[in-house]
């Protein structure tokens, strides 16, 4: 409820002669007198016989004793006490009261007087409701219903009058009375059972509209009294469709009382879009509450939904209303389903206007495409621009690693390639994460894959030593994503990003040092290799390019190819926002899945035959001998320079068949692949399945390298 509401009036609560108690009031205060005095008597309970200048009605006839009831009848029709009709207060129950009437009349018109007694009771605890739910505190609903049962009390206060006017006039009797008053006995009855759930429940807003709709289905039978409840609801639901079509039609809530089954959290910000991964801005900042009213519950999401998407718009500065005409008014929810199909228009309405400005205003498919040309490496000439000029610092340990300097050879190699024509690479940023992919990944609980097996990876102390890491493996790029983008590429959309970008980074990495190793090798292809240690460091290289490659190849063209134009295909068909975020979702989940990013066991392998290739590569430039090949300016002077390079090189092949440690090593190194890779074929097998048929494609390149070896 806000905390603008203002509060009642204390002379409204004080001064009881403002109120239709204020007889109630006087008669409880004399029974105060009275119970201070004699305190053996009931409190609130009147001795009819202490009045000491009235006649016993007993000792009336029977034709004397009937005006004297109908007065005070008419007295209590509109809870006033007679002289021979007391009022009892229940108490600890504010508005119910008994009437009882001297037990010394004549038993037949005590029998009269007592079906008239629940009227009377009922107006009581009816007027008792209505003036106490008109408080400001109560809600709008409250108020339209106490303001529609006060006109319908105001047709009964007219009704007593009009029999007040006939028994002046000497026209009414007992019977006459009772037969008038039987008109408006269910109608009272069903308001008074109305209200007693109403005080005894103390509802509002929705919950007031629940239980009106209840009674008048309970009330089936009896068309009089349902239509009267018909016309209660209809007045009390227009206050609460006030606050619908606000809602509905320009995103606000106008609900100072708390009344409205959509609750707005102010605490969450849209800034956390992008810097929360677990932000809940999109789903918990408007939530739908419990209570919802019956005849709007098949419509609720659809409701909020609604007014969230203008919401976004109005944060946009882009001020948008659902156009509005007499027949688009919410009044009422009426069996012709029109108001369920103004609601439905004005969903249809929001969402084609919000997607209509994110694609276009805010180029949303361009900003997807630009995050696949450099995130998921689509463009790669910029990122072998950058590898060459940032490898110093992307070799020291990631607490070493100057970040600034990394941003600042970024810029450098995005304005010296095809990139610097793309107006989207200003937003391109990078970081540098402190631990590995692993231990990035065991930390994201949402992810469904790792969270079973990713600690056991990290915990592994041979996987440990293997990653020994440095910039190369936590150096990630980053991009710049404003609102109202950041609710498709969240701080989490983004990291997932981030995740698959550090993948295909590090398999590159290791495919530049293992070409590095290979081109070692080429620098022997005129001499005679065939047996000895060189030329089985050669196949190994060779082996190790082909895994490798075949990984990107797998990563790139086999997984998040076919995924993204799949995403892009749905994206056109989206006809909201939410439709949107989950095609971009599922996209983002089934590549990190098939990327095996989601699957510790075998991302493990994969990293530990990563490592295995960067320990060869680096290990190759010790062991094999390098031979640097001289500029032929001359002739004669060049053909000298390869003859004595051709004589030095069969020199070093003898050297390295005679050197014990270099065959040693490549034998061990050639072991250990041949150990990972088998060992990772049977995972793939007994993950190969029909509901993981990318692994097919995966175990296909990993069998074709073992063939060929």
């Amino acid at each position: 409820m806000s905390d603008t509401v203002p509060a009642t009036p204390r002379w409204n609560l004080d001064r009881p002669f403002l109120t239709g108690r204020f007889h109630q009031e006087v008669k409880s205060s004399s029974s105060s007198q009275m119970q201070m005095t004699h305190p053996s008597k009931p409190l609130y309970q009147f001795d009819l016989t202490s009045r000491g200048n009235e006649k016993d009605i007993a000792s009336f006839a029977v034709s004397v004793q009937e005006p004297f009831l109908i007065e005070d009848l008419l007295y209590a029709l509109v809870g006033i006490e007679g002289r021979y009709i007391s009022i009892k207060r229940i108490r600890g129950k504010e508005g119910y009261v008994v009437f009882q009437i001297d037990t010394s009349m004549d038993l037949a018109l005590q029998e009269l007087t007592s079906r008239i007694f629940p009227l009377c009771e009922g107006y009581v605890l009816v007027n008792h409701f209505v003036e106490s739910r008109s408080y400001f505190k109560n809600g709008f609903v409250n108020h339209a219903l106490a303001a529609a049962i006060r006109a319908f009390l105001l047709d009964y206060q007219a009704m007593v009058a009009q029999l007040e006017h006939q028994f002046r006039l000497g026209k009414l009797s007992s019977q006459g009375l009772w037969f008038f008053c039987q008109r408006m006995m269910s109608s009272m009855n069903a308001l008074a059972v109305l209200v007693e759930k109403a005080i005894t429940d103390n509802v509002s807003g929705s919950a007031t509209l629940n239980l009106l709709e209840s009674q008048v289905k309970a009330m089936a039978g009896d068309n009089a009294v349902r239509s009267l409840l018909e016309r209660m609801t209809d007045c009390a639901s227009a206050a609460y469709f006030k606050i619908l079509e606000r809602w509905v039609y320009e995103g606000v809530i106008d609900d100072p009382y708390g009344e409205f089954f959509i609750s707005e959290n102010k605490s969450l910000q849209k800034e956390s879009l992008t810097e929360d991964y677990d932000a809940k801005y999109w789903e918990h900042r408007y939530k739908v509450k419990d209570g919802v009213p019956s005849f709007l519950r098949s419509v609720s999401h659809t409701i909020l939904t609604t007014g969230k998407y203008l919401n976004v718009m109005r944060e946009c500065g882009h001020h948008v209303q659902v156009p509005l005409s007499e027949n688009s008014k919410l009044t009422s929810f009426g069996p012709n389903h029109e108001c369920l199909e103004r609601i439905k228009a004005a969903y249809d309405f929001a969402s084609g206007e919000l997607l209509t400005l994110i694609k276009n205003k805010y180029d949303l498919i361009g900003k997807l495409r630009s995050l696949k040309r450099y995130l998921l490496v689509d463009q790669g000439d910029f990122l072998v621009h950058f590898m060459d000029i940032a490898r110093e610092e992307l070799s020291k340990s990631p607490k070493e690693v100057s970040a600034e300097k990394l941003e600042s050879l970024l810029d450098l190699a995005l304005r010296m390639t095809a990139a610097a024509s793309d107006p989207c690479h200003e937003e391109l940023t990078c970081c540098v994460e402190k631990v590995s992919l692993q231990k990035t990944l065991a930390t994201l609980k949402d992810l469904p894959g790792p969270v079973s097996g990713a600690n056991d990876a990290i915990d592994d102390p041979e996987l440990a030593e293997l990653l020994n890491i440095t910039g190369l493996e936590t150096f990630s790029l980053s991009y710049k994503v404003q609102w109202p983008l950041s609710l498709v590429i969240s701080r989490k959309a983004l990291t997932k990003y981030q995740m698959i970008f550090r993948l295909l980074f590090h398999c590159k990495h290791v495919s530049r040092q293992l070409c590095t190793a290979w081109q070692l090798h080429q620098g022997f292809r005129a001499c005679k290799i065939l047996g000895t240690p060189i030329s089985r460091s050669s196949i190994l290289c060779r082996s190790m390019l082909k895994f490798i490659n075949s990984l990107l190849h797998y990563l790139t063209f086999e997984v998040l190819e076919p995924n993204w134009h799949m995403m892009h295909d749905w994206l056109f068909t989206a006809k909201s926002i939410d439709e949107v975020i989950e095609f971009h979702d599922l996209f983002l989940h089934k590549c990190l899945k098939e990327c095996l990013l989601l699957m510790p066991q075998l991302l493990k392998k994969v990293e530990k035959l990563k490592a295995l290739c960067l320990r060869y590569a680096t290990s190759s430039q010790v062991l094999i001998p390098s031979m640097n090949m001289l500029p032929e300016r001359d002739t004669k002077l060049a053909t000298t320079a390869r003859i004595k390079q051709s004589q030095l090189k069969e020199q070093q092949l003898k050297l390295a068949l005679e050197n014990t440690v270099i065959s040693d090593s490549i034998m061990k190194f050639e072991n250990e692949f041949n150990v990972e890779l088998q060992s990772l074929v049977p995972i793939l097998s007994r993950n190969n399945s029909q509901s993981e048929p990318y692994l097919m494609h995966l175990a296909q390149c990993i069998l074709g390298i073992r063939s060929d070896q």
